[in-house]
């Protein structure tokens, strides 16, 4: 009989040890430009790409009627697709919780509009606008690569010392 409860109670502490914890929500976050057609549709592409656990959203204040196709194309050379990205009004995110609001433009951190539901942290990460570039098409798939590299470097290392140390 010892053998017996001995196994049940060994059985037990098995399955105990297998439970998975449960699993906290994802973090949210909204990146907010004023077209949402390149900046923040690009650092949304990054933010995904460094940690698939991130509920990431982007958005203007203008929305513009398409994504922009040189963004599209720094992307693609950086190894991610973003070309089904639609610009979004921050109007229809409004009402919705953030963990953060970020801001990539000095017109949408100037216009940002309030939030009705529960934003962790504002921040802004300004950069200039790549869609301003003129001149050749080189030229203006320089400016956007840039743009892009700093996008990255400045998100990564925000992602690194500020997302993924607070808790999921």
């Amino acid at each position: 009989m010892r053998l017996a409860s001995g196994i049940t109670l060994l059985l037990f502490g098995m399955g105990a040890m297998n439970a998975q914890p449960p699993q906290a929500a994802k973090k949210r976050i909204l990146v907010l430009c004023t077209g949402n057609s390149a900046r923040s549709q690009m650092a949304a592409g990054f933010l995904k790409s460094f940690d698939s656990r991130l509920d990431v959203y982007s958005a203007g204040t203008q929305p513009a009627a398409r994504i922009n196709p040189h963004a599209v194309q720094a992307m693609k050379e950086a190894g991610i697709d973003i070309s089904a990205g639609i610009p979004k009004s921050v109007h229809q995110f409004v009402s919705q919780s953030f963990d953060y609001v970020i801001t990539v433009c000095d017109d949408a951190d100037k216009n940002c509009p309030n939030f009705s539901g529960r934003v962790g942290k504002r921040v802004h990460i300004g950069f200039i606008d790549p869609a301003a570039a003129t001149g050749t098409e080189e030229h203006i798939m320089s400016v956007f690569r840039q743009v892009r590299d700093e996008i990255k470097e400045k998100f990564f290392a925000y992602y690194q010392k500020e997302i993924s140390r607070t808790a999921m």
